[in-house]
């Protein structure tokens, strides 16, 4: 069975920093495309970050994230990170870790599944 745990939210003024982790376990880690992904209140589930599998050679990004987030994976770790720079109010969320449910190439983000519990990210203007 595939866990993931996400933590390293916190409350950040904007034009701060914080970094995510996610640490999974049940599953060949280094097989598996990741992704990041965040709820606000009142608004739906969005896609973030996703990260190919193996080294990680594919990365995609929310417009809204470009230039200021970056994904990462330590296959060593079992671990997948989310660098979030420059952030602002509106990154404001719960972000969730989750995983490809098949192995292999390819980001197939809307078939990303096995939800970590979310971390709370709060950036205050």
């Amino acid at each position: 069975q595939v866990q993931l745990v996400e933590s390293g939210g916190g409350v950040v003024q904007a034009g701060g920093s914080l970094r995510l982790s996610c640490a999974a376990s049940g599953l060949t880690f280094s097989r598996y495309a990741l992704g990041w992904f965040r709820q606000a209140p009142g608004k739906e589930r969005e896609f973030v970050a996703a990260i190919s599998w193996n080294g990680g050679a594919s990365t995609d990004y929310a417009d809204s994230v470009k230039g200021r987030f970056t994904i990462s994976r330590n296959n060593v770790k079992n671990t997948v990170y989310l660098q979030m720079n420059s952030l602002k109010p509106e990154d404001t969320a719960v972000y969730y870790c989750a995983a490809d449910p098949s192995p292999g190439p390819g980001l197939r983000i809307g078939s990303f599944g096995s939800w970590g519990q979310g971390t709370q990210v709060t950036v205050s203007s």
